[in-house]
């Protein structure tokens, strides 16, 4: 059967159980339509069974498998503790939503490491192009916060440690604002998205390149390698929930722009909310960790290269067993 007759002849019913989804996601739905939804789903997952099988287009065998997918999910979906949930999100479903939208992370990955590292190189070899970027106050300030002899490293002025859960707060209301800016601004087809990544990368790159080039590295990379671990990645993770959201209104190939918009969306704020639990930790680790004196600059390093090898791991690695829950 050709693919034209395939999707005529079976159209009316996708809608149908589009329509039917929509109705339980909602939890709206009546005793009559949860009853005849378990067929209808074995139907739709024959029809995809059969496209894949006669190779039609990937755009239909992907319109098959959104289906599919939420279909799967409200057929064994259970009614379990908001808190059974977040665990479950986060040891399992985080880890899966970014290896499946890998190409989206690779790109706002590249794009947010690349700048970083080719500005602090940049800056390094040629210190005064820090001032093309950051104003000299801004840089004084910099230095004074990365300065050995400071009692609190990363701090603009010295605090005791009971303050510790004010800057707690502070950070995370900043990266938060950042990360959140760079996934939002997505909407602007994803152009948004790119200058936030590109622009934070290359503000990092340049106060690294600085603080490296007058003396501080030691003092610099023992405060940041710790959180970086977990606010980098979420910065480049919540690039690319933009670039999820950006290439639906972009490219949203056969389907109107609200619909693509709408299943973009549903992976675009898992990704989001996956990285607000990163830039959580990272608060917690800059405020109590990164700043302390006591601790040598070998042993953050090692406990910033743990943390490093923990993040890469767990995103590769977590929710991969075949019985994991959705």
């Amino acid at each position: 059967m050709k693919q034209s007759l395939f999707e005529n002849h079976h159209q009316a019913e996708w809608q149908a159980f589009a329509a039917q989804l929509d109705t339980l996601e909602r939890g709206k739905a009546d005793g009559q339509a949860a009853k005849g939804f378990p067929a209808d789903y074995r139907r739709l997952c024959q029809q995809l069974a059969l496209a894949q099988a006669r190779g039609y287009s990937s755009h239909l065998i992907e319109q098959l498998q959104q289906l599919a997918l939420r279909g799967h999910q409200q057929f064994y979906r259970h009614r379990s503790p908001l808190a059974a949930q977040l665990i479950g999100f986060i040891l399992v479903g985080f880890p899966r939503v970014v290896r499946a939208e890998w190409r989206c992370v690779s790109v706002a990955s590249l794009l947010f490491f690349g700048s970083l590292l080719t500005m602090g190189m940049l800056v390094y070899l040629f210190p005064d192009l820090v001032y093309s970027l950051i104003d000299p106050e801004q840089v004084e300030k910099m230095e004074q916060m990365y300065d050995p002899e400071a009692r609190r490293i990363g701090r603009f002025s010295e605090r005791d440690s009971g303050d510790d859960w004010m800057m707690f707060g502070f950070y995370i209301m900043n990266n938060i604002g950042i990360a959140f800016q760079t996934f939002a601004s997505g909407l602007l087809f994803g152009i948004g998205s790119l200058f936030f990544l590109l622009f934070n990368g290359m503000m990092i790159g340049a106060v690294a390149g600085h603080l490296t080039q007058i003396g501080y590295s030691e003092t610099f990379w023992s405060f940041v390698i710790g959180h970086g671990a977990f606010e980098l990645t979420a910065i480049a993770l919540a690039g690319g929930a933009g670039f999820k959201i950006g290439w639906a209104l972009l490219a949203p190939g056969r389907l109107p722009r609200s619909e693509a918009l709408r299943l973009a969306a549903g992976r675009a704020v898992r990704l989001i909310g996956g990285s607000t639990v990163f830039l959580l930790l990272a608060a917690f680790i800059e405020a109590y960790w990164s700043s302390m004196t006591l601790a040598s600059p070998t042993v953050k390093y090692s406990v910033g290269a743990m943390l490093w090898l923990l993040v890469l791991a767990y995103l590769l690695l977590a929710g991969r067993g075949s019985h994991a829950p959705d």
